[in-house]
Parts: C-alpha cells; structure tokens; sequence
C-alpha cells in the first residue's frame, strides 16, 4: 500500500541546517525521505547524506533512493553517535535533522495500530522487530502504571478514571483492536462531544510508552553533541508539548556552559568567560511554527515546532 507524506516545516529546516553542497548530513529519522530527498537535492557529488529509521517500513521505501551519496541504516535514533563512529562520520557531521514522532504512513496504515480512528490491531511499534505492544500495555500493566502512562505521557486529566476502567473491562474481554479501545476510551471520559477525539491523549501516551520515545529523544540529543562538528547545525521537530520542553531544556542547558558556584574567589569577568567557553551550543533564533498556508495544505503541520542549535568550538 502506498501512504501520502508531506514533510513538515521542509524551508525551515533546509534554512536551518545551513547546507554546504560538499557536508555530510544526517536525516536520524528518514521516515519517507521528504526531508532527506531535499537535502540531496543540495548536495554535490562530494556531499553525503545518512539516513537513520526503526521502522523496517522506512528502511525499505528508503532504497527506491538509487543515489550514491546516500545510506540508510536500520536504527533507532537514539543510537546516533553509535551509528555515526560505525560510519567513520563522528564529529564531522555538519547537520542533523531529527523529525520526532509517528510518520503519516504509521498513522494512515491501520495494520500499524496507531490510529483511533481506523481499526487495527493494538500494536503501535515503530519498529516491528520490538516485543513490546499497545496490546501488552493496555491487557497486563497494574492500574497504577497505566494512570501513570496516560497522566505523564498523555497528560491526560481523567488517567486514574480510564485506567481503572480499563483494568476492569479487560478481566471480562481483554482489548484487541484500536477502534475497540478508542470507543471505550471515549465512554469512559463521557461529557460533551469536543472537536479532537477523546482518546487522543491516551492514544498518544501509549505509543510514547511503546516506543519509550520521551528517553530515545534524550539520548539523541546528547549524541549529536559528539556527532556534530563544529558550527554544524542540529534542527529538531517536535509535535507535542512534552518532546518540545526535553528539546527546548537541552538547548538551553548546553549554551549555558559551566556555572561557577556561588562563593568561590572568582571575578564575574572570569566567571562568565568560563561560562562561555565551555558551552556547547548557541540556539539559532527561537521556536519556529507552521506558516497558515502550510497548515491549510497538511493539517498535521499545525502542531509542529521546529528548534535548531549550532554546535560551538570544542575546547582542545
């Protein structure tokens, strides 16, 4: 089956990550290749494209790219600085683009159990080579773990009320499908009919538990701090509160550098040149949204915020 996909935010992050026709690039989360195709586009023959995905799915529309400069590889993300020295490419990477979350083609193919809207098995893995399912979660987690899951990941005001029912209903028929799931979900929270589906949040933390994404985004970004070489640019897209505060802290955290602790017989001066000096990043304008044209033409934009970095100087 073929699925449509329309990269998000595609002039800010082509902006963002400042390509010079001869770098070597990352795409840590290839999808469809809208993205990376791109970045082909403005690379010469000594530039260098990688492309990194999970999903086995990916990986495969990834070789229709008879391109010599590019490479996919079959990875989490958060394995990016393991996949990068393997390569030979550490610290000499000039850009990277993570794209952070669930593809069109994973929401829009109902075999892939993302979707609330359109029946399928509760799987939700984006990598199929992985055990652990939506169907695992919702049939055998207590009801403590799940209300965690929906508050935390899904910040989801009635988690307690729709775990426990959940825990209940399962002990009669446990749950097999998505639509059959999203359906209770929906009773369970009850009140008046509102504008987004009232599994929405649910559904969103359960994947987020499925693919521990919150701890794969974290152990991304710490990578690029080796994988990328000086000046080189990191632009991450976030679809949710919750991966743009991880991505937002990081920024802000290594561009602040080392702080001196209070007390200690050191000018302000010295202070703030050791500061400086040892940070690892400076933040590249701020956070960048959809463009209302953008929005009209692919609704799923409008929950897009892009975040781009620049890696500074490393000390000797």
């Amino acid at each position: 089956m073929a699925f449509s996909h329309i990269p998000v935010l595609l002039n800010e992050v082509l902006e963002g990550l400042n390509i010079k026709s001869n770098g070597i690039y990352v795409d840590a989360t290839f999808g469809r290749g809208g993205h990376s195709k791109k970045i082909l586009e403005r690379l010469d023959e000594n530039g260098r494209l990688y492309g990194l995905d999970r999903d086995l799915a990916a990986v495969e529309a990834a070789k229709a790219i008879e391109d010599s400069r590019f490479t996919i590889v079959h990875s989490a993300f958060s394995n990016l600085k393991e996949v990068c020295t393997n390569l030979g490419i550490l610290g000499k990477v000039d850009g990277i683009l993570m794209d952070i979350g669930v593809s069109s083609p994973q929401i829009d193919d109902p075999t892939r159990g993302f979707s609330f809207e359109k029946d399928g098995p509760l799987d939700m893995r984006m990598d199929q080579s992985s055990s652990l399912t939506a169907k695992t979660i919702v049939n055998t987690y207590s009801k403590q773990d799940l209300a965690y899951i929906f508050k935390v990941y899904g910040e989801e005001n009635f988690a307690a009320k729709v775990a426990t029912a959940i825990v209940r209903q399962r002990e009669i028929k446990p749950f097999e499908t998505t639509l059959e799931l999203s359906e209770f979900i929906k009773r369970v929270i009850g009140g008046k009919p509102t504008p987004k589906h009232k599994a929405t949040r649910c559904f969103q933390a359960l994947r987020i538990a499925v693919n521990a994404e919150l701890d794969e985004l974290k152990q991304a970004l710490e990578g690029s701090l080796d994988v990328l070489a000086t000046d080189g640019r990191l632009c991450v897209i976030s679809f949710h509160s919750l991966e743009d505060r991880i991505v937002k802290n990081f920024i802000k955290d290594q561009s602040q550098g080392q702080k001196v602790p209070s007390g200690l017989p050191i000018t302000y001066e010295e202070a703030e040149k050791l500061r400086l000096s040892t940070a690892k990043v400076e933040p590249v304008g701020g956070a960048i949204k959809a463009t209302p044209d953008e929005i009209a033409q692919n609704v799923r934009s409008r929950s897009a915020t892009l975040r781009v970095c620049k890696r500074l100087e490393r000390l000797p």
